[in-house]
C-alpha cells in the first residue's frame, strides 16, 4: 500500500509543478490537459490548457495534482506538505524560494526540535512545513 497526496489548483497546476521541478529537484512524470482528453469537443476552450492530471516525484514521494474550476478551488487549509531537509542552508534556500509571494504562518526560526522550522503557503496555494530537524534524545 502507498499513500499519496493529490492537490487541486485554481488553474496554475502546470506552473506550480514546473516550479517545484526546477527548484526542488522534482521530476514531472505525467501532465495531461483537458484538451488532451480522448474527446475534447466538450471542453470549454478556456479550459483546454488546464491540467486534468499531473504527477511529480519529489525525492521519494509522488505528488499528484489537477486544476479545478475557480469557484471550487480553495487554498490548502489544515494540511501541509512537509519538506525535511538535511541542512540549515537548504532550509533557508527553500524557505526563501517557496515563501516568496505566499503567506507566512510561522517564519523560519530555530526551535527546540529543529535547527530551522517554518510554516507557510506558497504563491500557488500549497501549504508547506519546512524542517531541518535536531537529533532528539532517545527516551528510555
Amino acid at each position: 500500500m502507498r499513500l499519496n497526496t493529490y492537490l487541486n489548483y485554481g488553474g496554475n497546476c502546470a506552473q506550480a509543478f514546473r516550479f517545484y521541478e526546477e527548484h526542488l529537484g522534482g521530476k514531472i512524470i505525467a501532465m495531461t490537459t483537458h484538451g488532451q482528453m480522448p474527446d475534447p469537443s466538450s471542453v470549454d476552450p478556456n479550459w483546454k490548457d488546464k491540467v486534468l492530471h499531473a504527477r511529480i516525484t519529489l525525492g521519494e514521494t509522488a505528488l499528484f495534482g489537477a486544476d479545478v474550476p475557480p469557484d471550487r478551488f480553495k487554498p490548502m487549509r489544515s494540511a501541509y506538505l512537509t519538506l525535511s531537509v538535511d541542512s540549515i542552508a537548504e532550509a533557508e534556500r527553500i524557505y526563501a524560494l517557496l515563501s516568496e509571494g505566499g503567506e507566512i504562518f510561522m517564519p523560519m526560526e530555530e526551535t527546540f526540535f529543529a535547527y530551522r522550522f517554518a510554516m507557510f503557503r506558497d504563491k500557488f496555494g500549497t501549504s508547506w512545513m519546512l524542517i531541518n530537524e535536531r537529533p532528539m534524545p532517545q527516551r528510555a
